[in-house]
């Protein structure tokens, strides 16, 4: 029997070639779903929800005193995160720093590095709580409001998604880069998105336009500030999930009393290194692109303060949009909302993300009010057995002195009374102090009061509106306990630079000579001719040649040459 060699060896390549595809596959799913991409929910990735519940499993909430940063990452390591202490401790840091983050998640004390780009401290050295509008993310945790899932050594429980009262993902953000996946979320403000979740609970949900949310959410609102120029990137972000955005940094020009300007930047492009905008700065003076610039200096302290001193005669205005043309002073923000929808990745407009927290806010609270009914009915139950036994009281004393053993005696109350075997081990527990008639009263004031709770609970799981109101409520809590100004200003769009905006506009004198010869000077230079003066200085011409043609015009204008 012949063997074709060829075609086993095709068959081995292409086993070997669905085998990889598969595998990497499984890899590149597995690194977005637990590493890169954020949850639509919560908007927290596996590695930031694992801190902030381990955090709040060792009790580092915004009352409590901080704890060493080391504590937090060996906690986290040790028993949620898989991965290496460095990834998760620089994790933590960014969800300290009030640059990177719109509402930082975290309280930390020590160095967590800097809007310079300068390295935060080791972690043995640095301390960290839970910043109070973090707990927000954890509120009613205990109350099974989330499924939980093994660790990955199945020792304890985790979260799968967290409440998250705060809607994080638009609040503050996030970036991912996954396999063949990227996602970059700018971050809100909490008023004005508050304002956009009230609208679509109000109005009802498929009722409300992208034109709708913009009029109370003009666009993001970086921790930086600075400047968002154009509106259409910010509508096409909230209508398709993907938008570009102009940043510019905020700068005021200043006169000196010596004549001169300065440029002063106090806001700079979100994720914008302050000490590379710099550097940049300063090699446009080295190379001569910009040659308007006298000196630069950095007099920033919790503020940012640059200041860029011109030389004598320079236009401000037009060494500004140098900077903004030639540096990170004018910056693009590339938009691409992209999260996991149950556990798949999908591009999502501003409306469905919005509404995906609503609907998510809905099971946590129906999930928590089913929880309070559930232990409300338990207790009343518990207190009817209460009630039944004090009743009773001589004949329940007497079967418990005769009976020979608790067993017997359980037995016989459940038969006597028709009592629960958790009542009738409650009333066995029952202390002497309960049979006093104050005692007696409490324990009829408690059960009238869960009455109407376990009422209250079920007429909630019953009402759709109920849910909605109990958000609303939710919403405004936060507006009230958190709510800010907005720190970026979005102004209408302006046009590309064109070459007047890089010229400092000024009259020229334009000389023609009789040979040809053509020559501009500034008018400035140009001196009045007094008695004995020798002429117009700058106007020397050959000695065979002779000026023709003298004008005035202005360093904007345009001169046609016909020959």
């Amino acid at each position: 029997m012949k063997i074709d060699r060829h075609v086993d060896q095709q068959i081995v390549t292409r086993y070997i070639e669905e085998e990889l595809k598969e595998s990497y596959l499984t890899y590149a799913m597995s690194v977005n779903t637990n590493r890169a991409i954020p949850d639509v929910r919560d908007g927290l990735k596996p590695s930031t929800r694992r801190i902030i519940f381990a955090m709040g499993e060792l009790n580092l909430t915004s009352d409590r005193p901080t704890d060493k940063c080391a504590a937090v990452v060996g906690e986290v390591m040790g028993n949620y995160h898989p991965h290496g202490d460095g990834p998760i401790y620089s994790t933590l840091v960014g969800l300290v720093q009030d640059f990177a983050m719109r509402y930082p998640l975290v309280s930390g004390q020590g160095n967590f590095g800097s809007i310079d780009d300068d390295p935060p401290g080791a972690m043995r050295y640095t301390e960290c709580r839970l910043a109070k509008i973090a707990n927000e993310m954890l509120v009613d945790i205990k109350k099974d409001t989330v499924d939980l899932q093994p660790n990955y050594k199945e020792s304890v429980n985790e979260p799968t998604v967290l409440p998250a009262r705060l809607p994080n993902l638009i609040l503050n953000g996030t970036t991912g880069i996954g396999v063949g996946y990227l996602t970059r979320i700018p971050p809100h403000n909490l008023v004005e998105l508050v304002d956009a979740i009230m609208l679509i609970l109000e109005r009802g949900e498929d009722s409300v336009t992208t034109s709708d949310l913009l009029e109370t959410m003009p666009g993001p609102d970086f921790p930086t500030g600075g400047i968002i120029v154009g509106r259409n990137g910010i509508r096409n972000m909230y209508e398709t999930g993907r938008g570009s955005m102009t940043v510019r940094a905020r700068a005021i020009i200043e006169r000196l009393n010596n004549g001169r300007e300065q440029i002063v930047i106090t806001e700079i492009p979100y994720q914008v290194k302050k000490n590379q905008l710099l550097k940049k700065i300063y090699d446009l003076v080295t190379n001569k692109t910009i040659t308007g610039i006298s000196d630069i200096r950095d007099e920033s302290d919790k503020e940012i303060r640059v200041v860029v001193e011109l030389k004598r005669g320079e236009v401000a205005q037009v060494v500004l949009n140098l900077l903004y043309k030639h540096s990170q002073m004018q910056t693009n923000y590339s938009a691409i909302m992209l999260c996991l929808v149950d556990g798949m990745p999908k591009v999502l407009s501003l409306y469905e993300i919005l509404y995906y927290y609503i609907q998510h806010r809905r099971e946590v609270v129906r999930r928590r009010t089913q929880f309070e009914l559930t232990r409300s009915e338990r207790r009343a139950h518990i207190l009817e057995g209460y009630r039944t036994g004090l009743n009773n009281i001589e004949q329940v004393i007497e079967i418990i002195q005769t009976a020979e053993s608790p067993e017997v005696a359980r037995q016989e109350l459940i038969a006597n009374y028709q009592l629960s075997e958790l009542q009738a081990n409650e009333i066995l527990s029952m202390t002497l102090r309960q049979l006093t008639g104050l005692e007696r009263q409490k324990i009829n004031d408690e059960y009238a009061n869960l009455l109407e709770q376990i009422e209250e609970y079920r007429t909630i799981l019953e009402n759709d509106f109920l849910v909605s109101d109990i958000i609303k409520q939710d919403l405004i809590e936060l507006k009230k306990n958190y709510g800010d100004e907005r720190k970026t200003e979005i102004t209408d769009a302006v046009r590309e630079f064109q070459i007047e905006d890089l010229i400092a506009d000024e009259e020229m004198v334009v000389s023609i000579s009789h040979l040809g010869y053509i020559k501009r000077v500034p008018i400035s230079t140009y001196r009045r001719q007094n008695r004995g003066g020798k002429g117009v200085i700058g106007m020397g011409t050959k000695d065979d040649d002779f000026l023709e043609h003298i004008f005035i015009a202005s360093a904007h204008q345009y001169i046609l040459f016909f020959y």
